[in-house]
């Protein structure tokens, strides 16, 4: 057991000794504490799903699905700060690390998105883009891709719902999916 000196927290037998490393201080400490308070909100805003991908002790998973429960402003305040406190207990580098995939993955799939919505848009301007997809996934249906496409150009002419449209994008990404 270690004895502290009440006025800096210094460890007593490092009093002696000039090199010994200084205790983070107050301020320092409670800058910790809100971090891992912040983290823990960040856990609690996950969909179920995501969050039992990431590993952690049961009791701070049942504290945050408490969390996702309450809907009281004050309540959930304290039950924000129960959480940064559990995660003081806990090491916060693998959390750290799986909530950055997680989001990291939410940037991959946004990035997916938006390219598969260019190529669709490149292929209603252009037939021959067919062609680059076929190249690039050999096994695509061309003949559905074709359809799909003049369904979506009189839909758009014709000012009917964009229901080709939107089946077209759902093809390029079962595609590009495989």
């Amino acid at each position: 057991m270690q004895r502290y000196n009440h006025t800096n927290m210094r460890n007593l037998e490092d009093l002696d000794n000039p090199d010994a490393p200084e205790p983070p201080s107050k301020s320092q400490r409670k800058r910790d504490m809100h971090a891992l308070q912040e983290m823990g909100a960040a856990l609690v805003e996950l969909p179920p799903e995501r969050l039992g991908r990431i590993e952690m002790p049961e009791d701070l998973r049942a504290a945050i699905r408490e969390a996702q429960r309450l809907t009281r402003h004050e309540a959930r305040r304290r039950q924000l700060q129960y959480i940064g406190r559990l995660m003081r207990d806990v090491d916060p580098a693998p959390i750290r690390e799986a909530l950055n995939a997680v989001n990291g993955a939410s940037a991959v799939e946004t990035a997916r998105q938006h390219r598969l919505e260019r190529l669709r848009e490149r292929l209603l301007v252009d037939e021959t883009v067919l062609t680059e997809i076929g190249a690039a996934h050999p096994g695509a249906d061309l003949t559905r891709l074709r359809q799909l496409r003049r369904g979506a150009l009189h839909e758009r002419d014709a000012g009917k719902p964009p229901k080709s449209f939107r089946e077209l994008f759902r093809k390029l990404r079962e595609i590009d999916g495989e």
